[in-house]
């Protein structure tokens, strides 16, 4: 349904570096959610993208900047370094979208109310259909100016604003990583 018309799928792998899950809500769990979903997406011939940010708290080839171990990238598989919540802000991902023809986005990674929310909304706005894998997305819980952010929540929220989202052309929903098929 997509406004794109290419025909093709992409998997991508967010923010998922040893400074960024370390503390992360449900860690193992959603870390095994991602393998589960890189293994299928892999199976199908479906390409895995994996994106890496960098911050002054997250420093561009250090070891917290670095893929949490668990997680493997092939040869080959593409890697967008960034410096924005978007994965698409001031990077190549657009570029490298058009050259495979993808026009469906599959969701996952972290920080849920960071990277994957930001790079949720720019992929739709530029026409993308997306899916959330709802199990396979986390972030660590805070507080700020006296309020409790519960990881949880944040995770839940997300979740519910793209269950059977619609935008003109393009639509999104989320799938669990048991669920996930391509």
């Amino acid at each position: 349904m997509s406004t794109l018309g290419r025909g093709k799928s992409a998997l991508l792998v967010i923010d998922v570096q040893v400074g960024v899950v370390g503390e992360a809500y449900k860690r193992e769990e959603t870390l095994a959610a991602i393998n589960v979903s890189i293994a299928k997406a892999r199976a199908a011939g479906i390409p895995v993208i994996w994106v890496q940010h960098s911050d002054s708290g997250l420093i561009l080839e250090s070891p917290e900047w670095e893929i949490a171990p668990e997680l493997t990238p092939e040869p080959g598989e593409r890697i967008i370094r960034k410096t924005y919540r978007s994965s698409f802000e001031a990077t190549d991902l657009e570029a490298i979208l058009v050259e495979l023809g993808v026009d469906h986005l599959y969701i996952c990674g972290a920080e849920t109310n960071n990277c994957v929310r930001h790079t949720s909304h720019a992929a739709m706005e530029r026409g993308y259909d997306l899916t959330l894998i709802s199990d396979a997305h986390t972030t660590t819980g805070f507080e700020w100016a006296g309020y409790v952010v519960d990881a949880a929540r944040v995770i839940d929220e997300h979740n519910l604003n793209f269950l059977d989202y619609e935008l003109p052309g393009r639509s999104a929903h989320g799938v669990t990583s048991a669920e996930l098929a391509f």
